[in-house]
């Protein structure tokens, strides 16, 4: 076969390949979303008979890209976009579905057709304290749980690093030009054969406990259902078994909603149930933890050291003592920061404005009695 010949077969090879593959954005928001979304416990907003209803969302912001797919999936529903609160206000009366930055009880009070809100957070512990959502049973909510489960997991572990490895220290002395080896807080610490508990084994959960299986870890975790874990996973119990299972654990990491019953959950009492010299995760929500038993824990030596998404108060003030507690690392909730956390989101909210206007079954549907 001469050489043009060939030329040809492999171009009509690669345009055939490609056309078979191909996915549009929206198919591939679809596919994603389904994906990451949850159909568990999920509800319609509003019903729909063959001839579609006019529905119209006020969106926080959406891509333009991404309003024009919506004009092709979601024909009936318009979407309004760059609303400001007041705004947003002044036509309340006009939002069948809005995302949750205008879920304020003055907005709530003027929107009489309101049927359905998109958080784009995972945790709704905001919503659940509103009474004109949770006790409005027109109202379906969903949140983004799901979406952030990657960039927080990684967030997670590398401020477990960051501890384990003492690289505060190393850090140090980089800035001072110092080759410096001897002098750690604390030995080195290699995660392989440590066991790692996940108070909450949901999205974000699980893949906080994907990720310490690749260290090598031993992992147990908790969770309410009775939905099936991965294999790797040892050991499950209920929220009921948890001072039960803090023993047993190197590391703890939380990732629950904060509910009434996870309000102030890790105390004195579970701190005291702790390992000596065990290491805390907080990358779920500040109250869940007393920060003065863990300011306690870590200064008498119980816990090693804690790794800090969220605190309580938030933001933590310049001269709260949690700032100086010995060998705690604070980021400013960010851990959810990163460009798959904004795709993830994404395909999501699209997903749902689409079912939303075809009358389906909204994915991440929250239960609002549960509070999650």
């Amino acid at each position: 076969m001469n050489t043009s010949i060939l030329a040809r077969v492999l171009s009509t090879v690669v345009t055939l390949t490609a056309a078979s593959s191909y996915a549009s954005p929206s198919q591939n928001a679809k596919a994603l979303a389904e994906e990451v979304g949850s159909l568990r416990g999920a509800k319609v907003a509003i019903a729909m008979a063959d001839e579609k209803k006019q529905l119209t969302y006020f969106a926080s912001s959406l891509d333009k890209n991404d309003v024009e797919a919506l004009k092709q999936s979601a024909p009936n529903v318009k979407v309004i976009t760059g609303l400001s609160k007041e705004e947003a206000l002044a036509r309340a009366d006009e939002a069948h579905g809005i995302s949750g930055r205008f879920a304020e009880t003055e907005f709530l009070n003027k929107a009489t057709n309101l049927k359905w809100i998109q958080t784009p957070t995972a945790g709704v512990d905001r919503y659940i304290a509103m009474p004109s959502i949770v006790d409005n049973d027109a109202i379906v909510l969903t949140n983004c749980r799901g979406v952030h489960g990657p960039a927080i997991a990684d967030h997670a572990m590398a401020m477990l690093l960051y501890q384990t490895r003492n690289l505060a220290f190393y850090s140090g002395n980089q800035e001072k030009k110092a080759w410096v080896r001897e002098g750690t807080p604390h030995e080195s610490i290699s995660l392989k054969g440590k066991t790692m508990l996940v108070v909450g084994l949901g999205g974000i959960g699980s893949e906080i406990a994907q990720r310490a299986h690749g260290f090598g870890m031993r992992v147990i975790g908790t969770r309410r259902s009775d939905s099936p874990s991965a294999s790797f996973i040892e050991k499950v119990g209920k929220p009921k078994d948890l001072l039960s299972l803090l023993p047993e654990a190197d590391v703890v990491a939380l990732a629950i909603p904060l509910t009434d019953e996870t309000k102030d959950l890790f105390n004195a009492e579970a701190f005291s149930a702790m390992k000596e010299g065990s290491y805390l995760i907080n990358i779920a929500r500040g109250p869940i933890v007393n920060t003065d038993a863990l300011i306690d824990s870590l200064k008498s030596g119980k816990l090693a050291g804690a790794c800090l998404d969220v605190t309580d108060p938030e933001p933590l003030p310049a001269d709260h003592p949690l700032w100086d507690a010995p060998n705690t690392i604070i980021t400013p909730h960010i851990a959810w920061s990163a460009a798959i956390t904004g795709e993830r989101r994404s395909a999501v909210i699209l997903e749902n404005i689409r079912r939303f206007g075809a009358g389906e079954p909204l994915l991440n549907t929250v239960d609002k009695a549960a509070g999650y």
